[in-house]
């Protein structure tokens, strides 16, 4: 009898099988592990990694590493990726026009437009004035409230209040008339004084209608069609907010720029092209399935994109000890997505939404070092170790395992740094690719777009479903189900959007609600796993179209996600695909299909 142990080292895991194996081959699978890979995937750090996940397996085996015959390494495909993300407008303030910041919890409700007076000249004002008081720091709001009702009573026409300290409920609630206040006004001695204003403030749960609205500003301050225009940043800052100041001043100005953020350099083997990366995704894209199969990308030198593309290249240079000029940008992959920025010249810290194109770019060379990795294995333990063949097609054998698949066949892996794709014809050639852009990338549009961040908070959002604590006592489920506790939950949690994990419940901070944060998640995901499916199936069609492909299995630790399985079957049932998750050996699921392939291997005859 022979003990095997097929180890697939991922770039985020590393996968055991373990198989028995006897004089006439007929193999009988023991067990499996998965534990984190340590270390770069390729390089010797891997090793520690590959010990544990052996001896987790053979414990479960009651085996020892003294039963072990052999050890099965697949040629790790060698494959780096990276992101970058380049912010391509921004909202700029002059002449403090705007006030679009968001607080909590505004005053009052409604429109209110009028000339902005100190709050220190509010006895002067003569009756019927329309005006919107600007109370400054250290007024105590039982003050500032009996001050203007006391104008009120004069019979000066109060429009609204803008607040620099969070009293705007304290304030609006001990007023004799309902008017909007905005508070937590940071820089509020900025705020022009003797200037036409609007304050708008939505009730609870809505957000503002007219200065969200450019023709709602034009109304407010009768402005022309050309002054319109110029408005339309404003307009778009504004949008979704609860509250909003637009104050008008003569020189005042608010300006969408847009930023240069270089271009890049894309060499195929249908030609050459250089796109400025301002003009977005769909442009990158189509550039790339114009020119693909993509030879280099080379980045305009000091852009965030040139930095990323170098770092991709310096640590595949390094890991593969061969020269930095060798190295080549094999496909990148771009999604347009929005980054909330700090608006330049605000007075309250306002962020606005802007454009900005999240890159991911991957470097594949020739052969990893695992000839190194070998080695050291065989040091450590004196068992035997071969590397035993191409990931794509290990993949293959052990996909081929899940009930109700036959040839031709294709897999997707979706991993965390590439999406990988293969496929087996009837007469057994195997064709693979590997494109830039997986979970990793997921990740980061997660991260950006919700402005959390927080790389491992936006991790979880990826991976786990959401709720809303309503009360301590249940919580209602993104899909409008509720459940309920018979113990009280934490307060901590208490009206707060959560992810579900496991055992925990983990609070997520912002104020986003949890059907944004739902959005958010699920298109990140269908930009980049749904568009690199169909771009890698596309890719490795022998007739290039993906209407030839019968069959579809999904492996690798994205097939686990709860929900991205379902939105690439769901794509390629249009094609008439018979997609889904596999379930290696008709019972790991989506894991282990190189591991078991490389177990497979060794009945094949396959060194």
């Amino acid at each position: 009898m022979s003990i095997l142990a097929g180890v697939d080292i991922g770039n985020s895991t590393t996968e055991v099988c373990l198989a028995e194996v006897n004089a006439s081959k007929i193999t009988r699978f023991l067990s499996s592990s998965i534990v984190k890979t340590t270390g770069i995937k390729g390089t010797t750090a891997n090793v520690p990694g590959i010990l544990i996940a052996l001896e987790q397996a053979l414990k479960k085996s009651g085996l020892t590493m003294t039963d072990l015959t052999e050890i099965r390494l697949n040629e790790a495909t060698p494959v780096i990726g990276d992101l970058a993300m380049e912010t391509i407008t921004e909202t700029i303030i002059t002449e403090s026009t705007m006030i679009g910041h968001n607080p909590s919890t505004p005053g009052g409700v409604g429109l209110g437009v009028g000339i902005t007076v100190p709050f220190s000249q509010l006895t002067n004002i003569t009756p019927g004035e329309k005006i919107i008081c600007v109370i400054p720091q250290n007024i105590d709001f039982e003050d500032a409230a009996n001050a203007l009702n006391s104008a009120i009573h004069r019979g000066v026409d109060l429009q609204a209040a803008i607040v620099r300290q969070d009293d705007a409920v304290l304030i609006a609630n001990r007023l004799k008339r309902v008017i909007p206040v905005v508070d937590e006004v940071t820089l509020i001695d900025k705020v022009p004084i003797g200037m036409l204003a609007a304050v708008e403030v939505a009730e609870a749960g809505q957000t503002i209608k007219t200065l969200s609205n450019p023709y709602g500003i034009a109304t407010v301050f009768a402005l022309s069609s050309d002054e319109t225009k110029m408005v339309v940043p404003i307009a778009r800052a504004l949008i979704g907010n609860r509250s909003a100041v637009v104050v008008r001043t003569p020189q005042g100005d608010v300006k969408a720029r847009t930023i240069p953020a270089g271009f890049i350099t894309i060499f195929g083997q249908k030609g050459k092209a250089d796109i400025d990366v301002d003009a977005g995704a769909a442009t990158i894209m189509e550039t790339v399935e114009r020119v693909q199969p993509v030879l280099d990308v080379q980045g305009e030198a000091g852009t965030h994109v040139s930095g990323m593309l170098e770092r991709v290249r310096q640590v595949m240079s390094e890991l593969t000890e061969q020269p930095l000029i060798d190295m080549k940008i094999q496909d990148i992959l771009a999604v347009d997505t929005f980054v909330p920025q700090k608006v330049q010249g605000g007075l309250a810290g306002e962020f606005a939404l802007e454009n900005a194109v999240a890159l991911a770019a991957m470097v594949k060379t020739s052969r990893l070092p695992m000839q190194q990795i070998a080695k050291k294995l065989t040091e450590d333990l004196g068992v035997k170790v071969v590397i035993a063949g191409v990931e794509a097609n290990m993949a293959i054998n052990g996909a081929l395992t899940t009930p109700g698949t036959d040839k031709p066949l294709a897999i997707l892996d979706m991993g965390g740094g590439s999406t990988d794709a293969a496929i087996v014809t009837r007469d057994e050639r195997v064709l693979s690719i590997h494109l830039a852009g997986a979970g990793d990338m997921v990740t980061m549009l997660i991260n950006s777009e919700l402005g959390l961040n927080d790389f491992d908070l936006s991790e979880d959002i990826k991976k786990y479903p959401l709720a809303k604590v309503e009360s301590l006592f249940h919580i209602r489920l993104e899909d409008g189900t509720v459940r309920f506790y018979e113990n009280h939950l934490s307060p901590q949690v208490f009206s707060r959007v959560v992810i579900l994990k496991e055992d925990d419940m983990v609070p997520i901070p912002t104020a986003h609600t949890l059907d944004k944060i739902r959005h958010v998640r699920r298109e990140a995901k269908k930009r980049v796993f749904v568009t690199n499916s169909l771009r890698s199936l596309a890719r490795v069609a022998p007739t290039g179209n993906i209407r030839h492909i019968d069959f579809v299995v999904l492996v690798g630790g994205s097939a686990l996600d709860f929900e991205v399985a379902d939105m690439v079957t769901d794509a390629l049932a249009e094609y008439g695909i018979v997609c889904g998750r596999g379930n290696i050996r008709g019972s790991e699921g989506p894991r282990n299909a190189v591991a078991t392939g490389l177990v497979l291997s060794y009945l094949n005859g396959e060194a």
